[in-house]
């Protein structure tokens, strides 16, 4: 297997570098947060001149480092390593295993010699929690599973292929090495049983029931649809299941905390406001979505919508459901907007259609966009395999492959 390229987030860390903060690494497990750090950004760094002995790795997921998850060992540890001289860099993995690191990090960040990053999982290591702890000493930096160009960059075979293989398996790293369905399939049920929800579960204090596991199956079978809590509950009782309102908004939160689903709130264009509920819920992999309804429910529309918003969230912006209201005959109607994409000045309006295969498809797709009573700019991404153009109202119709595989694609 060739080397998988994560040169985002690599850029990301180098433009962090010796900026006087601590660099907390976070995402959802297995997505490749300690092979940035300790493999792409390591190799990096010599290959810029730094020293390795000025590089201290510390993983305490290693028995060789047992002793370290005491918090006076460890800041003893890299202290009898640290000198006055030139620029020190600390790498510590899986961080949360040593109870007290805040108060170690915060003290050893004090020192101007010293260059500081740290990643850990998230059962109890919420980047929210971490960031309130390094007291607006933290700078995060959020790593996804891989995006299909990474997925690309190591894949043995052609695009169409790989997005066979990515739209139903995900972009998890290891998937990449195993090559028999059913082998992909296991790893990826595993480890949403004995890691993810075991996760949530012992950092929440869950006792075993079924309200999680039916919770992502439903929300896995509508990705992409409009719901809230009041809704769930309702299909849980067509389960059999009883699930109150609070409880199911809690367990969201659990899935949300531990970076497994992502919620899109609705935004209203034309009024410049945030509309409350319902949301949209999507999978920050794929193929865990998938895996939830034994890769049984592919329906290539959603599938498409939720990669295309992931890979939005990968490139930066905040990312909401748009909504404009419009009057015809007298009645009052609301159109949507599939995203709505914020990136400091940036703005952009895209509409996810898997096919366009003739002109009232296009007319269909496009008619919120001619509403939104602004100038900003608007997409079409189509699953289509055709060119990328503009329509003849000046709308983007874009290939799926041309705004996955272009970083800068949107800027066409």
């Amino acid at each position: 297997m060739e080397p998988i390229k994560r040169d985002l987030y690599l850029g990301r860390l180098i433009d962090r570098r010796e900026n006087g903060l601590i660099k907390v690494i976070t995402g959802i497990r297995r997505c490749g947060k300690s092979y940035l750090l300790f493999n792409l950004y390591y190799n990096w760094l010599i290959d810029s001149g730094i020293p390795a002995e000025r590089i201290i790795r510390i993983p305490l997921d290693d028995d060789d480092f047992s002793e370290l998850r005491e918090s006076k060992n460890l800041s003893a540890y890299i202290k009898e390593r640290l000198s006055d001289d030139g620029m020190w860099y600390l790498f510590l993995d899986e961080v949360q295993l040593c109870p007290g690191f805040e108060g170690v990090l915060n003290g050893l960040n004090r020192r101007e010699n010293l260059d500081i990053y740290v990643t850990g999982s998230n059962s109890k290591f919420l980047s929210s929690d971490i960031l309130t702890e390094f007291r607006g000493r933290g700078d995060e930096v959020r790593v996804y599973p891989l995006s299909f160009s990474e997925y690309m960059s190591a894949y043995q075979g052609d695009r169409y292929e790989a997005w066979r293989d990515y739209s139903t398996y995900g972009g998890l790293p290891r998937i990449l090495s195993m090559q028999k369905p059913e082998l992909k399939s296991q790893y990826l049920q595993n480890l949403c049983h004995e890691l993810y929800f075991k996760d949530i579960e012992d950092r929440n204090n869950l006792k075993g029931d079924q309200v999680m596991e039916t919770l992502v199956k439903i929300l896995a079978s509508s990705i992409g649809s409009l719901t809230n809590p009041s809704k769930l509950a309702n299909t849980f009782m067509s389960h059999g299941i009883s699930a109150t309102d609070k409880t199911i908004s809690s367990y969201i939160g659990y899935l949300i905390d531990a970076f497994f689903i992502n919620r899109a709130e609705r935004f209203d264009i034309k009024g410049k406001k945030y509309i409350a509920s319902p949301f949209k819920y999507y999978f920050t992999d794929i193929g865990l979505r998938n895996a939830q309804l034994n890769f049984r429910q592919q329906e290539a529309t959603h599938i498409m919508e939720n990669v295309i918003y992931n890979e939005l969230l990968v490139r930066g912006f905040n990312v909401d459901v748009g909504v404009v209201p419009i009057s015809e005959e007298g009645t009052r109607k609301q159109l949507e907007v599939d995203f709505v994409c914020n990136l400091a000045s940036k703005r952009y309006y895209i509409q996810s259609a898997y096919s366009l295969p003739d002109q009232e498809k296009l007319m269909q797709e496009q008619r919120s966009l001619e509403y939104t009573g602004d100038f900003f700019k608007k997409i079409i991404i189509t699953g289509d395999n055709a060119s990328t153009h503009y329509s003849d109202d000046g709308i983007l119709i874009m290939n799926l492959f041309d705004f996955l595989l272009n970083q800068n694609s949107l800027d066409t």
